[in-house]
């Protein structure tokens, strides 16, 4: 075991693929710049050269396409978007195209492409650079859709992702990058689909996805101080949703809260919540409450950005609105 931060993490899986897998390469924008990719690929470049990590033009949709195609011709190519935000120009070839070539081939093709877009938000990077558009990937059938909240899972999810015969879109938090934990050194997975219980509790369920886990992780242990017993639970993997962990935290707690750091129409928040009302109706004491960024773009402010995104305190005020204490704020949504 060593201590390594959420950045080092996915570097140190990087290099580990790279090293075990002559099949696996990485390309990308800037991916030996740290203004781009933190150090996330930092030294990869020098290490194992141009032919096994590429960076390219600011191409999104031309470079997406080519390591789709890779993938087809049987490599395993892990392409990266230093900004989520920009993965849109690459839409028609995430969505029409590596989603739907395996079942269009009846099953005799895979693309396992890892699609890496990276989520950034704060310091004022406003509207067009702090999206989070997750839901987005998770709606399409045919791809997976990783969101790693810790630095053991960011590591062991981007190995998953890369050895898995599915496009996989794997989406890391830049606001976690300096989170550290011990984790093992050597090549390890963790499986796609399968939800982590970070806190057990007897009182009330909160689902936090992405740096939300971390955000309620802290929550929980301050209510803890308080008298109320939280369970936390990082689903990891968006599409495929582990139902079963959530559904039976929910019948022991008979409580819900759900933390989505997207916007609020049609996004995991309300996904999560309807599974819950249509599979787990009886288990509710009370309906579901979920926090999410307001229906607005992201402000260019810092001062703005204070209100504009939710944080450890709005996950504690819409438990203590479940449990009968106080008034959330506006942007936590009672499902009505």
């Amino acid at each position: 075991m060593a201590k390594k931060t959420y950045a080092e993490a996915i570097n140190e899986a990087h290099r580990l693929l790279l090293k075990t897998n002559k099949d696996v390469f990485v390309m990308g924008q800037g991916v030996d710049s740290p203004w781009c990719i933190g150090t996330s690929t930092i030294g990869l470049l020098s290490e194992f050269g141009p032919e096994r990590v590429r960076d390219t033009p600011i191409s999104e949709n031309c470079v997406t396409g080519a390591a789709i195609g890779a993938a087809m011709a049987g490599m395993r190519p892990i392409v990266f978007h230093p900004r989520m935000d920009f993965m849109y120009y690459a839409m028609d070839q995430i969505i029409n195209h590596c989603a739907h070539w395996n079942y269009m081939f009846g099953g005799k093709v895979n693309v396992p492409v890892t699609i890496r877009g990276i989520i950034n938000r704060g310091n004022e990077q406003a509207a067009q650079h702090s999206q989070t558009p997750l839901t987005m990937y998770a709606h399409v059938p045919g791809l997976k859709v990783v969101c790693p909240a810790s630095p053991y899972d960011a590591k062991g999810l981007l190995i998953a992702s890369v050895m898995d015969d599915n496009p996989v879109i794997y989406a890391d938090d830049r606001w976690l990058y300096e989170l550290s934990e011990d984790i093992p050194e050597e090549i390890y997975e963790v499986p796609l689909g399968k939800a982590r219980i970070c806190r057990s509790g007897s009182d009330i369920s909160v689902v936090a996805i992405s740096y939300f886990a971390q955000e309620a992780i802290a929550a929980a242990d301050a209510l803890l101080q308080e008298g109320i017993s939280v369970e936390v639970i990082d689903p990891r993997t968006l599409s495929p949703l582990d139902e079963n962990t959530i559904l039976e935290s929910v019948k022991k707690t008979g409580h819900i809260v759900v933390a989505d750091p997207e916007w609020p129409n049609c996004g995991m928040a309300d996904h999560i919540a309807s599974l819950i009302v249509r599979k787990g109706f009886d288990y509710l004491q009370k309906p579901p409450i979920l926090i999410t960024l307001p229906n607005t773009p992201a402000p260019a402010s810092t001062s703005l950005e204070k209100v504009y995104y939710p944080r450890q305190k709005d996950i504690q005020a819409a438990v203590k609105k479940l449990m009968g204490f106080e008034e959330p704020r506006l942007f936590v949504r009672a499902l009505k």
